[in-house]
């Protein structure tokens, strides 16, 4: 079996972490005993390029126990969770590609070993798999089957592809799923986030203004969350509808040019690029902290802070200093890489839960339905996100009310009026 990890002997710790975050994920615990009896990926090659958290190794799990062939690589250099990898490897026989902390070089070559095996589905966060696959590997394109997407900045890329006609097969949009980003990108980022931003720092957040860059349902989750530790939250968004939102929400809204001037705390969540650049770093405060949150590391400008600073050192753990001319100090957390998996250790797993329920349902779908889809990039069939909801209901005890025959009648005819 393939494999590049850190270190073997940081299974047995893995395994009790995965098994800890497996408690709180019923719903894909009811469709790994099901993928269990009924094998639905049955000898289908998969890679899947997602972060290794204790939350991804448990989808592992269901996709192997519903018969997959699986290789897993990072979807971000710093997000791999060491033990986790090696408990995977050595527990569950997964060949999994990925090391916290990973030079760009290697993060490559561990996608290109997670294409050895030739895929007929892909499972992506961030597209990088996908890219790869078009760029570099085109003669694995006609095994591929179909594919699924994680995260917003993925089904950009994707979308972008299929309008350029370059979309060589059908990948499901997990994302999308109104299960996945009201809950995970809301809820799981929100809280994630803000862990991630006082590990590296251990600084107060109650009494700072803290500037959230991006108003969609991350920016949402943060701002929510930084506001309820007491922050006076500050959105900076280019979008008029998300800005006018934000200010019925009850934040202050304002360009990040003035923004910069008064912030202690930055976090961008845009998935657009340099959203912090040389402008905002001459205004800053001395001791802004600026974070990111977004998927990939380009939202802050790092080249062009670099060449604005005489120094920088590492001053703690995911901290970085750089010093400008005039003495001013702005520290940088996490390499301006996701900071939720960067300093902490991502979304808590009850709302994976729900996220990952649709990755595997997503595959078992792209499997038995792919011939009917074209390449193109689909959402998640409501059937599907409608179920894993009340699968999540159920598994906390609540229930719902159901609609009368009265009642459905009444929504589907138009001869009831007053």
């Amino acid at each position: 079996m393939d494999f590049d990890i850190k270190d073997k002997e940081l299974a047995h710790k893995g395994k009790l972490r995965i098994e800890w975050a497996a408690q709180s994920m019923p719903v894909l615990k009811s469709i790994k005993d099901r993928f269990a009896r009924e094998k639905p990926l049955q000898g289908i090659r998969m890679a899947a390029c997602l972060h290794v958290t204790t939350e991804t190794a448990f989808l592992a799990q269901t996709l192997k126990a519903g018969g997959a062939q699986l290789r897993l690589c990072a979807s971000n250099p710093l997000s791999t969770q060491d033990d986790v990898a090696a408990s995977l490897t050595m527990h569950d026989e997964i060949s999994v590609f990925a090391i916290k902390g990973e030079d760009k070089e290697t993060y490559y070559g561990h996608i290109h070993a997670s294409l050895a095996h030739k895929p007929q589905i892909t499972m992506d966060d961030g597209a990088d798999l996908v890219s790869v696959l078009h760029s570099e590997r085109r003669e694995l394109l006609p095994e591929v089957l179909g594919g699924t997407e994680e995260t917003t900045t993925g089904v950009i890329r994707l979308r972008s592809m299929a309008e350029k006609g370059v979309l060589q097969y059908p990948i499901i949009a997990v994302n999308d799923a109104d299960t996945k980003h009201l809950f995970d990108n809301r809820y799981g980022t929100g809280q994630s986030t803000v862990d991630g931003i006082i590990r590296a720092t251990n600084r107060l957040l109650a009494g700072s203004n803290f500037v959230v860059s991006g108003y969609g349902w991350c920016g949402r989750g943060v701002a929510m969350r930084a506001a309820g530790m007491g922050a006076k939250v500050i959105i900076t968004e280019v979008d008029p509808l998300r800005a006018l939102e934000a200010v019925m929400d009850g934040y202050q809204v304002l360009p990040m040019q003035d923004a910069a001037r008064i912030a202690d705390f930055f976090c961008t969540l845009t998935g657009d690029i340099h959203v912090l650049r040389s402008e905002h770093f001459e205004v800053m405060k001395d001791g802004a902290i600026i974070s990111n949150s977004g998927h990939f590391n380009v939202e802050i400008d790092l080249d062009a802070l670099e060449k604005l600073a005489v120094s920088r050192r590492m001053i703690r753990e995911f901290v970085e200093e750089f010093t400008l001319k005039d003495g001013k100090r702005i520290y940088v957390l996490g390499e301006g890489r996701l900071i939720n998996l960067a300093a902490a250790e991502g979304h808590p797993s009850s709302v994976m839960d729900m996220s990952f329920a649709n990755q595997a349902l997503t595959a078992e779908y792209m499997v038995k339905n792919h011939d009917q889809l074209q390449k193109q990039v689909y959402g998640v069939p409501a059937d599907i996100d409608k179920e894993i909801a009340r699968l999540k209901l159920s598994s906390m005890g609540i229930l719902i009310d159901s609609l009368t025959p009265e009642q459905e009648k009444y929504l589907t005819s138009w001869e009831m009026g007053t």
